[in-house]
């Protein structure tokens, strides 16, 4: 993989990877006959994680506001924080494990997008870690603002990474399910 394909540096999908995007267009893909099932199941989980990442983002900056005593922005966190990095890993491991070996064997020439992939799964994970162990240690001392701030700025900087990564993931995966009947 070269460096430009990196999570952090790249603007989106290479050129060479966008040849089936190109042939089945964002604009027309709930329109697809075979959008319904696995195709629109993934974008949803992608809506879920995009929804998480705003509401634990809101939660916390709610609290550092002060509308949001430091029981609830804990609780929400607990909640909103646990359902973000859990539901992420579980999503990531059925990915890697299951549909990309399967969806690699019907596009072989996707080869590099899937490693694209791959990778920025393994550039996520470091994210992960931190933003589990800040967010526990929110919940572990709910009333400490600096924490709270820690784990905001945190998130903020994490989510530019993720949302690059799952717009990508749609652009490659939705149109090889929606070509294959996948699902």
């Amino acid at each position: 993989m070269a460096d430009d394909d990196s999570l952090s540096a790249r603007p989106g999908l290479p050129d060479a990877l966008r040849a089936l995007v190109e042939d089945l267009p964002r604009s027309a893909w709930s329109a697809h006959p075979r959008f319904h099932g696995l195709a629109e199941f993934w974008i949803e989980k992608h809506l879920g994680f995009r929804r998480l990442s705003g509401l634990l983002r809101t939660d916390l900056q709610g609290f550092l506001d002060g509308n949001s005593a430091p029981e609830v922005m804990a609780n929400r966190v607990w909640h909103h924080g646990g359902m973000l990095i859990g539901g992420l890993h579980d999503h990531h491991r059925v990915e890697d494990h299951h549909y990309f070996p399967e969806m690699l064997r019907l596009e072989p020439r996707l080869e590099r997008g899937f490693g694209l992939l791959d990778g920025d799964h393994h550039a996520l994970d470091p994210w992960l870690e931190q933003l589990s162990a800040e967010a526990n240690a929110v919940i572990g001392a709910s009333s400490d603002r600096d924490e709270a701030a820690r784990l905001l700025a945190s998130l903020e900087a994490f989510e530019p990474f993720l949302l690059r990564h799952l717009e990508d993931e749609e652009d490659l995966i939705v149109p090889v399910i929606l070509r294959h009947g996948m699902g």
